[in-house]
């Protein structure tokens, strides 16, 4: 009998040649350049979801503030002031709508900071109040909720001083959404509109602008809902809660997201009357646009593409187009100019 003989067939190793992996990657490239745009869409979906949803938190607690003492919130003193914890919710509160909304925002303890110290104690509890972060402010599609550089030189008064030759030594919270103050062109009263001391405020001989006076004055009439030592209430809504904006997102340059230097964005959440956290709708909103600083620097705006979220006095917000008529938009910062808009114009 013969032995087997050892079989002649092989199995060669399969494998790929270099053209076919080339092609693969190829490939896979294509689909994650595809695929790339509808992530970023819906991140970018998603973040304006979150702002939104942050609007519609700051505009209720407007309202809840409203319902509990009778007005929308005060707009403060002016860009010298910060939020005092011992004067209270109406004229003798130097600190702004941000900072007069905070309790109906769970930031009773924000509200709390410095209550019962000296003034001269309180301009350093100013400081921590100053560098506290409230996500709810920040849109995500901008910046992140934390501290940015704080190289104002402020003048006196209780919002924290400082040396331009010593920048980005102190940090600063910062928002991104601003009150409506109204359909005017003008936003802030300059410092000879603003007491320096506290005495000079509480005291009746003081001049304030007169910023809710219709015939006129030095300064224009304000037509919105927050201002200077402002008290608007439902009443005086004329056109309806439906009709008037309250809060909306603001215009910034993209070149200062983070560096603390633009006129309308470097103080901080809790002062008074600024353009930081006011904003009028004399001209129309638009995207943030890198080298566009804009004149007056009092335009709402948002980094969204094609719009911005806006609030209105019944708590409701909605998405406005960058396309919208310059007229709708002036009417809807006037809280009684008689007229009403149809929603199919936003």
């Amino acid at each position: 009998m013969c032995a087997n003989s050892p079989s002649t067939i092989q199995n060669p190793k399969s494998a790929f040649t270099l053209v076919e992996l080339l092609v693969v990657i190829t490939i896979i490239g294509i689909l994650i350049a595809l695929l790339l745009p509808a992530v970023q869409s819906a991140r970018e979906a998603a973040r304006r979801v979150q702002c939104q949803n942050n609007l519609k938190q700051i505009s209720l607690a407007c309202l809840a503030h409203e319902e509990q003492l009778g007005f929308f919130p005060c707009g403060g003193w002016g860009y010298q002031w910060q939020g005092d914890p011992d004067r209270g919710f109406e004229l003798r509160q130097p600190g702004g709508w941000i900072f007069n909304i905070s309790p109906w925002l769970e930031q009773q303890a924000l509200r709390d900071i410095g209550a019962g110290e000296t003034d001269a104690q309180k301009m350093q509890s100013r400081i921590l109040l100053q560098m506290t972060p409230l996500s709810m402010f920040n849109c995500p599609s901008r910046r992140r909720p934390i501290l940015y550089p704080f190289v104002y030189d402020g003048p006196a008064g209780t919002v924290i001083k400082r040396n331009m030759d010593a920048p980005n030594t102190k940090w600063s919270a910062r928002g991104d959404y601003a009150i409506n103050c109204g359909s005017q062109y003008y936003v802030e009263v300059p410092p000879a509109g603003q007491p320096t001391t506290l005495a000079q405020g509480d005291s009746p001989t003081f001049p304030w602008p007169n910023l809710s006076n219709p015939t006129g004055g030095t300064y224009p009439y304000h037509t919105g809902i927050s201002f200077q030592r402002s008290r608007i209430r439902v009443a005086q809504i004329t056109d309806g809660l439906s009709n008037i904006f309250l809060a909306g997102e603001r215009y910034l340059m993209p070149d200062n997201y983070n560096t603390g230097i633009d006129g309308a964005d470097n103080s901080n959440m809790m002062t008074g009357y600024e353009n930081d956290n006011h904003r009028c709708t004399a001209e129309l909103p638009m995207q943030d646009t890198p080298g566009y600083y804009t004149t007056p620097i009092s335009y709402f705006g948002s980094a969204h593409a094609g719009g911005l979220h806006m609030s209105f006095c019944d708590g409701s917000v909605h998405w406005i187009s960058y396309t919208i008529s310059a007229t709708v938009f002036k009417i809807l910062g006037h809280r009684h100019d008689g007229t009403t808009i149809d929603a199919k114009a936003y």
